[in-house]
């Protein structure tokens, strides 16, 4: 039945919403009991970037679009409104706006994850005596005690990835914002956080331990925001919104909105999301998300491990007195990378990529140097491609760059597998880039491990639909879910590590001095 149609008015709430908020796309899947996509709808988020550096969305575009995508889908699905259970947000992370607690006017556009505005901040601070006396103090704690709280800032590190350095430049750069905090007149939210304040007309201001935990301003050993830091880059503890479990019931969506009001039963943050959408529940369950970039994550159950340098503690979501941490690695240029190769004209279509690269035996000696998506640690790094020769052509190039991405996949599995001290089990991809066989292949070989690939690549949407549904009674527990979960392909070692030991060695040399370009 189309969007805005009367039914018979029995028709009983038995589908729930996944609206992805991605850095790329901004999609909503409508899910029936079987967890069946019903109807869909996505658009492409439109960045800005006012100024070399600088990446923002538009607030209003963004709403725009996040409630055009919802219409869409469920008239895609030919239901009406009043048949939705519950709504589920997963969206970007670290991505956040300031607005003004009485107008709801916000006081700059959203400053996305992206952002390099911070830079000089971020070299400041790393560079400083201070940062490097906290490094003594809280080394000594950590040796005192032996409590892992205490070991994250003893090698803490800046990066423009951050929203606390991002937060820090607004309120030293936007004088209405620093004048709103001093009257505890500022409102700071992620994407979740905005979105939940305008669906329901400024009568909600919440976000959930999931995308507190992913700002780096939140303290996941306490579950607070975190007053030493905040104190540390003068940012007012007033700014920051309560914090909720990921799936709850936040309100209802204003009745002008959708023409009747929606319960919002689940917000979460898109990796955590994505998590929970392959089922990955149990201590050891390992996702591996390879979209713009690369994520993997490990369930590591009630036990929080402590950053370690390449991988950080993040709480992955909240139900009730469950609380389930995780531990992440990220690697940047994934997605970015093939997009860039295509506009280029290296292929026409991202699904040729796995052929081109199965068609020729090797590289012959190319190597690709990631860097097109700015390092947080690194501003400066630049992507290149070494060991290009007269007979290079398009497939050499394009296989080089896919097996960077497995190249990078093999190193943080092997960091993960030597601090997560936990036995890894179930390894489970999604993603775009999840459905090149030949990264997937290449990345089974090179840790010799089978890995999962799930029949819908959309994760983050799922994950928001399956924490909605558990909140609004369409199922019943996680056992549940684990039954609905449908399995595409399973990659299997078929070379020994060994035969890609020549190729990988060249590789990590090329990587090794292309910081001092």
């Amino acid at each position: 039945m189309p969007c805005g149609q009367p039914d018979s008015g029995a028709a009983p709430a038995r589908y729930v919403l996944g609206v992805d908020v991605g850095s790329t796309m901004v999609k909503c899947h409508v899910y029936d009991r079987a967890a069946a996509v019903r109807g869909s709808s996505c658009r492409k988020v439109e960045s800005l970037y006012p100024r070399p550096g600088w990446v923002e969305l538009d607030p209003e575009v963004l709403w725009s679009q996040f409630i055009g995508v919802i219409k869409e889908a469920v008239q895609a699905a030919g239901l009406h409104m009043r048949q939705i259970a519950g709504l589920g947000i997963s969206t970007q992370r670290g991505t956040f706006i300031t607005w003004h607690k009485r107008t709801g006017k916000p006081f700059h556009n959203f400053i996305s994850w992206q952002d390099l505005r911070s830079a000089e901040l971020v070299n400041s601070w790393n560079k400083s005596l201070l940062l490097k006396v906290i490094h003594v103090i809280f080394s000594v704690l950590h040796f005192l005690t032996g409590n892992d709280r205490y070991l994250a800032p003893s090698f803490l590190t800046f990066s423009t990835h951050q929203t606390s350095m991002k937060l820090s430049w607004v309120f030293k750069n936007i004088h209405e914002a620093e004048e709103a905090a001093k009257k505890n007149n500022c409102c700071f939210g992620t994407v979740d956080t905005w979105l939940l304040y305008r669906l329901t007309k400024g009568s909600v201001y919440a976000t959930d331990y999931s995308n507190a935990s992913s700002t780096g301003i939140f303290e996941p050993f306490m579950k607070c925001w975190n007053p030493t830091l905040c104190n540390l880059l003068s940012i007012p503890m007033s700014v920051y919104p309560p914090v909720k479990d990921t799936s709850f019931n936040f309100g209802s969506t204003d009745t002008e909105i959708f023409g009747v009001p929606i319960p919002i039963m689940a917000v979460v943050a898109d990796q955590q999301s994505a998590m929970f959408g392959e089922c990955c529940f149990h201590p050891g369950d390992v996702k591996l998300t390879m979209g713009t970039g690369g994520f993997w994550n490990v369930n590591t159950g009630e036990h929080l491990f402590a950053s370690r340098r390449s991988l950080y503690p993040l709480i992955g979501w909240k139900i009730g007195e469950e609380v389930v941490y995780l531990t992440e690695g990220s690697i940047s240029d994934i997605g970015t990378a093939m997009k860039w190769a295509q506009d280029i004209e290296l292929f026409t279509n991202v699904d040729e990529t796995a052929e081109m690269a199965q068609s020729i035996a090797d590289s012959q000696g190319v190597c690709f140097i990631p860097g097109l998506q700015v390092s947080g640690y690194d501003p400066y790094l630049c992507a290149s491609f070494t060991g290009l020769k007269p007979s290079t052509n398009r497939k050499h190039l394009v296989r080089a760059m896919l097996e960077s991405v497995a190249f990078r996949n093999k190193l943080l599995y092997d960091t993960i597998v030597k601090k997560v001290h936990i036995p890894l089990q179930s390894i489970r991809a999604d993603g775009g880039v999840s459905n090149n066989s030949f990264v997937m292949q290449m990345t089974s070989d090179l840790i010799n491990k089978k890995i999962e690939k799930p029949a819908n690549a959309d994760m983050s949407s799922l994950g928001a639909a399956f924490l909605a549904g558990l909140a609004s009674g369409l199922w019943t527990d996680k056992e549940q879910l684990k039954k609905l979960r449908q399995i595409e392909a399973v990659f299997e070692p078929r070379k020994d590590p060994e035969e890609y030991k020549p190729a990988m060695d060249a590789w990590l040399q090329a990587m090794k001095h292309s910081p001092h370009w």
